[in-house]
């Protein structure tokens, strides 16, 4: 008997920080060094997109914003890293998250897979995750439940050159992927 090959997932990631020494960013590139075979991630650079405006958007679509929305529409499921600002989630990553679902009711995001992950302090990220998750959950996207990947007290798991050390963690996020891979496998099937 043959083995099944199963096709390629490709996965979008994008980082709630814009920073070049963010650890969540790091932690996207966890996520690629520990992604399944046959799982492509990409990181994607979304810092040159507007503030969202209504008038701007009226006056033409931005092209940056315009290859967000086309990249989105591509990838077969969404990881978010995302960090904590103020008990809630960053406003850069709600304004791709905005742009991307414009015009109303031709959202990228609609029926897309997604996972979150997200380093912090003592709580890892977990606030803003949580509010993350309603946002996405509005824009009609299937975000897993578990398991969840939180990477508390994040200055003390990464080394000198922003990369993960803590096994544990790395294996939950090998775990995590393994499970957007069959979620986005299964909504494939059923479309």
């Amino acid at each position: 008997m043959s083995p099944i090959i199963l096709p390629a997932i490709d996965v979008l990631a994008i980082s709630g920080s814009l920073r070049r020494g963010s650890l969540n960013t790091a932690l996207l590139r966890a996520a690629q060094e520990e992604a399944p075979a046959g799982m492509a991630i990409e990181i994607y650079d979304y810092s040159d997109i507007p503030l969202y405006n209504g008038d701007v958007e009226a006056a033409g679509f931005p092209a940056s914003a315009q290859r967000l929305k086309d990249r989105v529409l591509k990838a077969d499921a969404i990881v978010f890293a995302v960090p904590e600002y103020n008990y809630s989630f960053p406003g850069v990553l709600k304004n791709a998250i905005d742009w991307a679902s414009r015009p109303y009711g031709k959202s990228a995001w609609s029926g897309k897979p997604a996972s979150l992950v997200s380093t912090g302090g003592g709580l890892g990220g977990s606030r803003a995750q949580y509010q993350l998750r309603q946002v996405l959950m509005s824009q009609g996207m299937f975000v897993l439940g578990a398991p969840e990947v939180f990477v508390a007290n994040a200055a003390t798991r990464f080394d000198a050159d922003l990369r993960l050390s803590d096994d544990a963690a790395r294996g939950l996020i090998r775990q995590q992927l393994a499970a957007l891979a069959a979620l986005a496998r299964r909504l494939a099937a059923a479309a």
